[in-house]
């Protein structure tokens, strides 16, 4: 069983604040690469990657009282992701995917079932530290089990700053009346350019800037953002439309890149920098760093990805 390589300069480049916690919920599991076991999962790549940044990150989530979930929890901590909401389950299996690659580094998914992840405990009564907490990151994947949804639900009774949802949409594990619903409960809406066109009902024909106000319109979120892969994002929010154009750069494997850049987005708001002039930049920098690298969370010094106040 082979996996990724130390996290020795993981743990270095963390920066520690004081700042209240960004709690992630939903799928911790090992994406199974050509190359080797790489942890992932959409919520776990974007907590990790806010650690790096600098934020103070809770992770939400479950684990198989099993080799890969004590190798996961083991890793979590290295990354500086706060891992006391995510418990051993017993008689479960921790998640995993079989990924596969194509010529362009683009990834497909074989996702498995009923595993540790698809049973996120509900909490008897929700921490206190959940009410001063600056955001929630959700995503579709998870909410493939009822049991995660009521979960959620639990969750989403807490007064948030910031509701993030990921879209990130995986077949056959989501409808779209329970995508569109779960967008009308965010206050930031994150999608890739495909993703938005099935949530809007666009064709083709509609412009990508246009694209962007119809999301908006239909989620009524402050703040939407679409990625559109090596050509950048769009983000709508408090000053108006952004556009930026992503770094050329070889692909080696997609996996995690657009996890990446929703951490940068993140981070830059909780952190008071989302007025900052290359906001966009650095996240679409970060996404496209991460193309190059194999697995989700690869190493880097989070200096190179700074937004200088």
């Amino acid at each position: 069983m082979k996996f990724d390589g130390c996290c020795a300069l993981c743990a270095s480049s963390i920066i520690v604040t004081e700042m209240s916690a960004v709690f992630c919920f939903g799928e911790v599991l090992w994406d199974c690469l050509p190359s080797g076991l790489y942890l992932g999962g959409a919520p776990f790549n974007v907590a990790s990657h806010l650690a790096r940044l600098g934020v103070n990150v809770r992770m939400v989530s479950a684990v198989g009282d099993d080799v890969l979930g004590a190798e996961a929890l083991s890793r979590m901590d290295a990354l500086g992701v706060d891992t006391r909401y995510v418990p051993v389950l017993k008689g479960r299996q921790t998640g995993s995917v079989g990924v596969k690659l194509d010529t362009l580094g683009n990834a497909s998914y074989t996702i498995r079932e009923n595993v540790a992840w698809d049973h996120i405990p509900l909490m008897q009564g929700l921490p206190e530290e959940m009410f001063r907490a600056s955001a929630l990151v959700f995503g579709t994947l998870a909410l493939r089990s009822e049991q995660n949804m009521r979960c959620l639900e639990a969750l989403l009774e807490v007064e948030w700053p910031m509701r993030v949802y990921d879209v990130n949409l995986r077949e056959p594990y989501y409808s779209m009346e329970q995508v569109l619903t779960l967008a009308r409960l965010a206050d930031l809406v994150k999608c890739n350019e495909e993703e938005a066109r099935l949530i809007c009902s666009a064709p083709a024909s509609v412009n990508q800037e246009t694209l962007l106000r119809m999301l908006a319109d239909i989620t009524n979120a402050g703040r939407v953002c679409i990625t559109l892969g090596p050509r950048g994002a769009l983000y709508m929010g408090p000053t108006g439309i952004l556009h930026a154009v992503a770094p050329k750069v070889r692909t080696v494997d997609s996996v995690g890149a657009g996890d990446a850049f929703l951490a940068a987005i993140v981070a830059a708001i909780v952190q008071g920098k989302e007025n900052h002039p290359d906001f966009l930049l650095r996240a679409c920098r970060l996404g496209a760093y991460v193309a190059t690298c194999e697995g989700a969370v690869p190493p880097y010094r989070a200096a190179s990805f700074a937004l200088e106040v």
